[in-house]
């Protein structure tokens, strides 16, 4: 008798690379919904042998999808396949009645070994579920930034994790938001922070194989209080330390942000020195005094939120319009 396997994910490429993964002559009927809700409705009428469940989704996320289950009362096998990857995220998940939890990228072999752990599979050296694609067709925008908002989402996942392991804290982390932008209206498109707050920042430029690009850390200025207590810095607050706990905190996304990016693209990634854009700007004042030069570029708004700490900051990579091609190339070995 077949199983019924829900795989509940936004991006539709992380669903096609998690079916591609699932055991070959497997036995199986694939459902596939795109967030925690379309997934509780699909349950509701008939539960599945088993459910893949992302944690960064809209509508209904993760931990959402967990707390309305259990509301429900509804008990049912649910393995996590998650890009954030902090020890917390995972306790969290494991508390709220999740099998396990297996991080992204998919990793076949640790899938099956999941599978196979948990009784669903008998052997281990299963190949892989046929998934048919076709090579040769063009990736189409919607896919484009699909694929890229799911390799921000990994990349993001494992700054994310550093930077909560170096700081002791818990790292709430959002949908990437991925778009192709003017340069000159970037002001407007950042969504952390407030117009009459003020913030300081820091750039560092990259390059690798056909692509270029600069990763800007926007820090809300309200927040170095508190991440000065969190990095047991007791002294007075001026505006060296407070470029000091900004570079740190950029060595930490920026490098582990890329570094994540660069792994799954398969290419090195060449970070540049931090160069500091300004301290205690309004937003609109420090994109308009450093992007005079700039057209337009692929997006990349990461928004990272310290939970309970009133820490916020924004991670911006911004791709080159040349880069599109190559991106491209590199993200269809992938898909």
């Amino acid at each position: 008798m077949s199983k019924t396997i829900l795989i509940c994910d936004d991006s539709r490429m992380a669903r096609k690379q998690l079916a591609r993964c699932l055991p070959e002559g497997w036995s199986i009927e694939i459902i596939y919904a795109e967030h925690g809700r379309e997934a509780i409705d699909i349950i509701q009428d008939s539960i599945p042998d088993l459910m893949f469940l992302d944690l960064n989704m809209p509508v209904f996320d993760g931990y959402e999808t967990l707390e309305e289950l259990s509301h429900r009362e509804i008990e049912m096998n649910i393995i996590i396949v998650s890009g954030d990857i902090q020890p917390t995220a995972q306790e969290r998940v494991l508390a709220l009645g999740a099998l396990d939890f297996v991080k992204k990228p998919i990793s076949k072999e640790i899938l099956l070994k999941v599978l196979h752990k948990y009784g669903f599979i008998e052997n281990k050296s299963s190949g892989g579920h046929l998934v048919l694609t076709d090579s040769n067709a063009e990736m189409s925008e919607k896919e484009f930034i699909d694929a890229m908002q799911e390799i921000s989402n990994v990349a993001m996942g494992r700054a994310g994790d550093v930077l909560a392991r170096f700081l002791d804290v818990f790292v709430e982390l959002p949908i990437p938001k991925v778009n192709h932008i003017e340069l000159t209206e970037l002001h407007m498109a950042l969504q952390f922070s407030a117009q009459d707050e003020t913030v300081s920042s820091v750039c560092q430029g990259f390059i690798g194989p056909g692509l270029s690009g600069e990763a800007l850390l926007i820090f809300n200025d309200s927040s170095f209080k508190n991440i000065a207590s969190l990095m047991k810095y007791n002294g007075e607050i001026n505006d060296k330390i407070e470029l000091e706990l900004l570079m740190d905190i950029a060595n930490i996304l920026v490098g582990a942000c890329l570094q994540g990016i660069s792994d799954q693209l398969d290419i090195n990634l060449s970070q540049g020195h931090p160069i500091v854009l300004g301290q205690h700007l309004k937003v609109k004042e420090l994109i308009d005094n450093n992007v005079k030069n700039w057209d337009k570029a692929l997006s990349i708004e990461i928004n990272y939120r310290i939970e309970n700490k009133g820490i916020n900051c924004d991670l911006l990579l911004l791709f080159t319009e040349s880069c599109i091609g190559p991106l491209k190339k590199l993200l269809k070995y992938i898909v």
